[in-house]
């Protein structure tokens, strides 16, 4: 019985990042990709800024869900170049997966070569 919940367990978690996955594609990557907005460094704009995980994944899911250049990092020229967000349809727990699928997407640490 016991193998039998654990299976369930590591199977629900395999799809739940799949699905998280996707919607970082879907709904993240995909419209950078079009629109040729350069995340990388949007990242390490808000690395620098808030230097933490969890500051920045507060920091995006404001301007997510009220996408306003008041809530944003990025300078007034950002978005001169580039098209103002609409608000994200996604719900609270996806956007919050997704900002941290996107974290980890973007995070130089993987990039990081120690002897």
């Amino acid at each position: 019985m016991e193998k039998i919940v654990i299976f369930i367990v590591l199977v629900s978690t395999v799809l739940s990042a799949e699905i998280t996955e996707r919607a970082l594609q879907k709904n993240c990557i995909a419209c950078h990709v079009e629109q040729k907005i350069p995340s990388s460094l949007i990242y390490r704009r808000y690395l620098r800024r808030y230097s933490t995980h969890k500051a920045i994944k507060k920091s995006l899911f404001t301007y997510l869900n009220n996408p306003i250049q008041e809530n944003s990092i990025m300078p007034k020229q950002f978005f001169l170049k580039f098209p103002q967000k609409e608000k994200s349809d996604l719900n609270e727990t996806i956007l919050k997966e997704s900002i941290d699928a996107y974290l980890d997407y973007f995070d130089i640490k993987k990039e990081l070569i120690l002897p």
